[in-house]
């Protein structure tokens, strides 16, 4: 069994709004959606979702054209029908489309479906458009263009149309306490983040003419992010709009109140001044990472844990190597987390 990578885009190194809404619509806005750990980019096609063994792939193209006829839909439709004649099996075709023309759907009001909600008319038209880009395609042998394949093909697309704004998409990342939920301006900067991250994987090391045994080999090129990187960037970017200067954390507050009265105030200033450091210092942005990462892990996975409990679990070495923290502001940090799940 093997898979030759091809049509890569090599000469586009920035991802789309749209391509940046399909990732975040398989993250988050499918049953599935929990089963998905990784998101290999520009490599099987735009978007491929992986399980976290790589035992399962989700395909993904994605179009930002409004309104696009029925023949260009068919013509978008090339690369996930190359990777579905593949040796690879992926257990999901999803086109997800920025818009459509009313023409299309027997129920407008319908955005994620298969073909059932395709109009006959239209549907002959997909058919048409994908047959001519499989002639187009030298990756496609001309045997594979044959009406049964398409036909058992198409019956296994799910066709998804665009219909959230930005801002609506990130809030689907994280669970957050709604009172710390920002405003929309900054999750749409968010979003723009996590646009940036997915465009950076295309500039990682070429791939065109690789050869792959098995799924999980793509794992290895680094052209990937991973659903707890993208949770903890937004998670992190939404938790330190205000650092210096924040409201007391609810979490912090019986360790805050056992402080001598008189030093509460400079102590907390202390604290976040230290988490300041950590925040902005780049030579230890690795080690801030991990911290980051396993007190969100060790709040999710104990929600009844204080405080203190959480600073006790944190791997030691970790936390001696986080220089800024010292007891008190490590103590800070883990409320900040804490206060802004939603658990």
């Amino acid at each position: 069994m093997a898979y030759i990578v091809k049509s890569s885009e090599r000469l586009r190194p920035a991802a789309s709004e749209t391509e940046t809404k399909a990732l975040l619509y398989l993250m988050n806005f499918r049953e599935d959606s929990e089963e998905v750990y990784y998101f290999v980019v520009d490599f099987f096609n735009d978007l491929t979702g992986m399980s976290k063994l790589a035992d399962k792939m989700w395909d993904v193209q994605s179009k930002g054209a409004k309104s696009p006829s029925p023949k260009m839909i068919g013509a978008e439709l090339v690369t996930l029908y190359k990777n579905y004649l593949s040796d690879f099996e992926f257990s999901c075709f999803i086109l997800f489309l920025g818009g459509i023309s009313n023409t299309v759907r027997v129920d407008n009001h319908i955005n994620s479906f298969g073909i059932s909600n395709i109009k006959e008319e239209a549907l002959k038209k997909i058919i048409d458009g994908l047959k001519e880009e499989c002639l187009n395609k030298t990756y496609i042998d001309n045997s594979e263009i044959i009406d049964n394949k398409i036909n058992t093909f198409l019956s296994k697309v799910h066709f998804v149309i665009d219909d959230k704004e930005k801002s609506e998409y990130v809030k689907k990342i994280v669970r957050l306490n709604p009172t710390i939920m920002p405003k929309d301006d900054v999750l749409i900067a968010i979003f723009n983040e996590i646009m940036n991250a997915q465009a950076s994987k295309k500039n990682n090391k070429v791939v065109e003419d690789i050869t792959l045994t098995l799924p999980n080999e793509a794992i290895s090129y680094g052209r990937h992010l991973s659903v707890t990187e993208i949770k903890m960037l937004v998670l992190n970017r939404i938790l330190t709009q205000e650092v210096v200067g924040g409201k007391l954390p609810l979490s912090f507050t019986p360790i805050y109140n056992l402080y001598p009265e008189e030093k509460r105030k400079s102590m907390l200033e202390d604290c976040q001044l230290d988490f300041s450091k950590a925040l902005f210092d780049s030579s230890s942005q690795d080690d801030y990472w991990k911290l980051f990462e396993g007190v969100y892990e060790l709040v999710k996975d104990n929600p009844e844990d204080d405080i203190n409990t959480i600073f006790n679990k944190l791997d030691v070495e970790l936390k001696n190597r986080c220089r800024h923290f010292n007891v008190l502001s490590l103590k800070y940090f883990i409320s900040k987390i804490k206060d802004g799940l939603e658990l």
